[in-house]
This record gives structure tokens, sequence and C-alpha cells, in this order.
């Protein structure tokens, strides 16, 4: 019995302390760079993308194939009815058969089709291929540089919730005290009941405000864990804050002419239109004739090529040159060249539209940063003000010159001036995540 009774308090311990250490589960310690690395590991985007670039380089194999000998090996059975066998008489008397009663016809052939001359044709939809494969490509670059930009939202959004989750918990603190420091000159008769009630609901709403921030924390969070491929359960807890100095910004005519280097999309654009130019040459090579070689070997029982035909197997060959040259297909050649026309005219005009969004793009992002960093000045000012501001109000509070409103709307306003820096603070560390998009880094 006793031993018995060891072993259950034994599991019983274990089943309270194992729920306990999952929920004392360490942080996890994540830099930008390091959540964008795992980011990238743990997509299901990039892999899609990735495939189709293999796809593509799959279809560049499959031109250049084309332009090579096909050498195929065929075999074949055919039955066919009775028939009466023709003969001829000879000088022995004994008639020779020219044309024997065979129903059943055996036929192997080792063939080669070589295509030599193709009026350009073979040569224009290779680099149609290529530059397919080049643009899809840079499809690729522009998801990773998308799923970068993401994860970089969901990370500063995690580490402005935190902030904005410490400027409340400091407001919280404060009211709390107000609300204690109110309760005792209720106590001594001081104050009436109504501003007990009037600071306990200052306590209550930023009580509210701050389950509203731990709440954004946690979806953050959560989102931030799924772009990263970490387990929902597990805290994470970035490196960075948001009083980092932000590198300093280049002039903007630079920025568009690295952002026009540098834009995988503007490469995908531009190599449209060279698959759309390349398709274009290779249906106006419809209109020149074409050149193939041809050939094979024959074993056949009976071998048609040999006369008289004789119920053995017997073997043959051939080899020639086939022109193939239309003269008038319909207007498929026209068609097909005015189609790939259109397509290349569609992509210039989008590539011009890119390079005309993407100049003023720059230029937003990077006038975004440069107000947001005059508004974390401002708003600098503001909580130093507003600090200062509560602090002789509280003096003047306590001296008994002051009203409870007054220390209510000092400390509102301190409150809000840093949640203003908080909030300007996370607009700059979003500009920059956009503006390092927008240039292609």
């Amino acid at each position: 019995m006793p031993d018995r009774y060891l072993v259950a308090v034994l599991i019983a311990g274990l089943a309270v302390a194992l729920p306990a250490a999952a929920q004392e589960r360490p942080a996890l310690a994540l830099t930008l760079a390091d959540a964008q690395a795992r980011a990238v590991a743990a997509s299901h985007r990039l892999p899609e993308v990735q495939a189709r670039e293999a796809a593509a380089l799959a279809a560049v194999e499959a031109r250049v194939a084309a332009k090579r000998p096909l050498l195929s090996a065929q075999a074949g059975y055919t039955r066919t009815n009775h028939v009466l066998e023709f003969t001829v008489p000879t000088a022995t008397g004994v008639p020779r058969v020219l044309y024997p009663d065979v129903p059943d016809n055996y036929r192997t052939r080792l063939d080669l089709q070589w295509p030599i001359f193709t009026g350009g044709r073979s040569d224009a939809l290779e680099r149609a291929a290529r530059a397919e494969a080049a643009a899809v490509a840079a499809e690729v670059t522009v998801a990773r540089a998308d799923l970068r930009l993401e994860v970089a939202r969901a990370f500063w959004a995690v580490v402005t919730a935190r902030s904005a989750a410490a400027v409340l918990e400091q407001g919280l603190a404060r009211a709390q005290a107000h609300v204690a420091d109110v309760q005792e000159r209720l106590n001594a008769g001081l104050v009436p009941p109504n501003e007990v009630a009037t600071a306990q609901a200052q306590e209550s709403r930023a009580r509210m405000l701050l389950i509203e921030a731990r709440n954004q924390h946690a979806v953050a969070s959560a989102e931030l864990a799924r772009l990263t491929g970490v387990d929902l359960d597990q805290p994470i807890e970035p490196t960075a804050t948001l009083d980092d100095a932000v590198a300093a910004g280049s002039e903007v005519g630079e920025l568009v002419d690295a952002a026009r280097a540098s834009r995988a999309e503007r490469v995908s654009l531009a190599r449209r239109i060279d698959v759309a130019d390349e398709q274009r040459t290779a249906a106006l090579a419809g209109r020149l004739p074409s050149v193939a070689v041809a050939g094979g070997v024959d074993y056949a029982r009976p071998n048609t090529r040999i006369f008289p035909r004789a119920d053995r197997w017997d073997d043959s060959w051939d080899l020639g040159v086939n022109v193939n040259w239309s003269f008038w297909d319909g207007g498929r050649t026209a068609a097909d060249a005015a189609q790939a026309r259109s397509l290349g005219d569609a992509a210039r005009q989008r590539l011009s539209e890119f390079d005309a969004v993407l100049a003023v793009e720059v230029r937003q992002r990077s006038l975004e940063i440069e107000s947001g960093r005059a508004a974390i000045a401002a708003a600098g000012d503001a909580v130093r003000a507003a600090t200062e501001a509560r602090r002789v109000i509280m003096e003047r509070y306590q001296a008994g010159v002051a009203t409870q409103s007054e220390v209510l709307d000092a400390d509102l306003a301190l409150l809000q001036s840093e949640l203003d820096r908080t909030r300007a603070q996370a607009n700059v560390r979003l500009a920059e995540a956009r503006l390092n998009r927008a240039v292609g880094r």
C-alpha cells in the first residue's frame, strides 16, 4: 500500500508539473533576418514558383531536343485475307510464284527523322523558351521579396504590439496608483466619492486598452509563427526594438535608378517582351520552306520492296531529303504573327506603366520615412512635455492646488503621446521595409 500511494503521488505531481513546464516554454529569440530566412525555408509559395521554373527549364530542353535527330524503332503485324497466288510459267515447266498468298505480314523498321532547316523557327522557339524560363526565374525572386516584406510586416507588428503593451502597462500602473491615492483621500474625507469613481473609470479604460494590445500582440505573433514555420504555441521574442536607429536613406533619383536595375518584376516583364518577339519570329518562319532528312532500315516478312514477293525475312533501307513549303495556309501564319506582336505590344505597355509607377512608389516610400522621422522627433518632444506637465500637475495635486480632472488629463496626454511615438516609430519601420521592397533589396 505505501508503495502504491507513493507511485500515485508521483504520477499526480508529474501531471501537474508537465502542463506547468509546457506553459513556461522558453521564447524563441528572432532577428528580422532570422525570421525571413526561416520563412523562406518554410514557405509553400516559393516551391510552387520554383516548380514552374523547373517546368520552364524543361520546356527549354524540349525545344533543344526538337532540333536533334529522332531515331525510333517500329514493329507491326498485319493479318490479311487469303488471295490467289500469281504465277508465271517458266522454261522448265515449273510455274514461278510472283505474288504468293502470305496472310501473316511482319514488319520492323529503324526510322530516322532529322529536321536540318526550319527557316529559323526551331531557333526562335528555343530562344522564346529560354526567355520564358528567365521570366519565371525572376518571378521566383519576386515571390521571395514579397515573402520578406510580409515577414517584415508581421515582425514589426509584433514589436509594435509589444511596445504598445509596455506603454499601456505603465499607464495602467499610473492609473492604479492614482485610484489608490484617491481612495486614501476619500477615506480621509478630502474628496467626494465621485472622484474615486472617475479614477476607477480611467483605470478600467487603461486595462481595456492593455487587453486589446496584448491580443494584438498574440495575433501578430501567431502570424509571424505561421510565416516562419514555428509552432503556434511557441512564444516568439523579436530581438529588435522600435528605438533602433534607421539607416540613412539615399537620394530619390539614385533609389529609382537602383530599383529599375534590380527589381525582378521589371526583369520578368522585359523577358516577356523577348518571348513575344521570338514567338513572332517563329510564326513568320512558317512562310519559309523546311528541309528534313528521313531514312531507315526495314526488316520485314514479306518485304514489299523486294520483287518478287516471298514469305521470308528480308531487309532493305532508304535515305531521302524532304522539302515542305507551304504557299498558302489560309492566313494561319499571319494570325499567329499578329497575336505574338500584340502580346509584345501589351508587355511593352506594362513595362512602361511599371517604370512610371515605380518612380512614384519609391518617392512615396522615401517621403514616408522622412515624415516618419520628423513625426518621431515631434512625438519625442510631446512625450517629454507631457511627462513634465504630469510631474508638475502631480506636485500641485499633492499640494492640494490642482484638481483630479487635471491629473487625469495629464495622465491621458502622457499616455497618448507615448502611444503616438510608438506608432510613429512603427510607421518608419514599415516604410523602411516597403522602401527596401520597392528598390528590390
